[in-house]
């Protein structure tokens, strides 16, 4: 077995185990909702946050340049205007629908090797960032400390981005560029699977 096919199936296992996660427990906060550490495993613990995030990094890795950077930290930006929002009593319609969209389109943007200008792909994911953000803010008025809970998860995400970025450098380095594109259709794929579970 070559090096490229070990790592190919070290992939699909790792996506199988992923999609053995729970679906959309990130956004059930209810009586666990605590403060710093809390937040840090609430993006965790919900496979349509942990592989969106995951895929904004791997997404900025390939788009380069200075989006390796501007993209991540332009969801992590909407996001937190996204819980604002929520915070606020601001409503936002669809919030479930485009955060499992977000993992749908994330992933076929992964797929297809989409080249986007640097600020279009900040736009698109600081949108799917304000479902995200929203649905994590609904939830931090249960949080017995809210700022630490807020902080915890804006620290979560930011680090399922760098796993993402690190992911994709690894496999440009190891693997043919396909295995990259495999990944970015089994996680299109999960988003298909979660949006018809609706």
């Amino acid at each position: 077995m070559t090096r490229a096919s070990r790592l190919s199936l070290a992939f699909t296992l790792a996506a199988a185990a992923l999609l053995g996660a729970p679906v959309a427990e990130a956004h059930l906060i209810g009586e666990h909702g605590a403060g710093f550490e809390a937040g840090i495993l609430h993006p965790l613990s919900g496979l349509d946050h942990l592989l969106a995030m995951i895929a904004v990094g791997i997404w900025a890795a390939q788009l380069g340049g200075r989006a390796i950077w501007a993209v991540p930290c332009a969801f992590v930006g909407f996001m937190v205007v996204g819980g604002v929002l929520a915070v606020t009593g601001v409503s936002m319609p669809l919030v479930e629908p485009g955060i499992l969209g977000s993992v749908l389109l994330f992933g076929l943007l992964i797929a297809t090797a989409a080249r986007v200008p640097t600020v279009v792909g900040m736009a698109i994911v600081g949108l799917f960032a304000l479902f995200h953000g929203h649905a994590h803010g609904t939830e931090l008025p249960e949080a017995a400390n809210p700022a630490a809970y807020a902080l915890g998860f804006v620290l979560a995400t930011s680090f399922l981005h760098a796993v993402g970025l690190g992911l994709a450098l690894l496999v440009g380095r190891l693997a043919p560029k396909p295995v990259l594109r495999v990944i970015g259709g089994g996680i299109a794929a999960a988003g298909v699977a979660m949006v018809a579970a609706l």
